[in-house]
């Protein structure tokens, strides 16, 4: 089975692998087509969904898996946010969504401000690449949860609606 995964991030890639062990992974640099830092759960969705269509067709694979981060606006304060998106060669559609944790204040500010989230980590951690290691939630959870266990989690209820879908499916 061909699994080609709209990104190059190693959180991203990683997060299929554990899941698809035994398939040919690749990873392939896709546009999202939202903006470079998605500010709702739609947006941020919209933008797997999006990769994900998007590398299934560019690498002509079995399934395609589109992993996004955002961040949501909530009457508590501005929340990292994170979905992901599998779409298969039969046109189906398998969507989840991640874990939430608030972002500090002076963090939400600068994003709300129109920087990124990834670069802003960087900045006030003073470390590069963040967002291909552990990610703002793994540097406010104290690395409990980092985003390659977070998009693992994903992936896992996507898979699960799969095979749901194919153990149960009438036709």
């Amino acid at each position: 089975m061909k699994i080609a995964v709209g990104s190059t991030n190693p959180a991203k890639v990683q997060a299929v692998m554990e899941i698809f062990k035994e398939a040919d992974v690749i990873s392939v640099q896709v546009e999202s087509e939202v903006s470079d830092q998605p500010f709702s759960d739609e947006e941020t969705l919209n933008g797997a969904v999006n990769r994900a269509r998007n590398c299934l067709i560019e690498r002509d694979a079995d399934i395609g898996i589109g992993l996004e981060g955002g961040v949501v606006k909530m009457e508590r304060g501005l929340f990292v946010c994170n979905w992901g998106a599998m779409v298969t060669k039969d046109g189906d559609i398998f969507i989840a969504g991640g874990a939430r944790i608030p972002l500090p204040e002076r963090i939400a500010k600068r994003l709300e401000n129109g920087e990124e989230l990834g670069p802003v980590m960087d900045d006030f951690t003073k470390r590069a690449n963040i967002r291909k290691k552990e990610g703002a939630i793994g540097i406010f959870t104290n690395e409990r949860i980092t985003r390659a266990t977070m998009f693992g989690n994903i992936m896992e209820m996507i898979v699960g609606q799969w095979e749901y879908k194919k153990n149960h499916d009438e036709s």
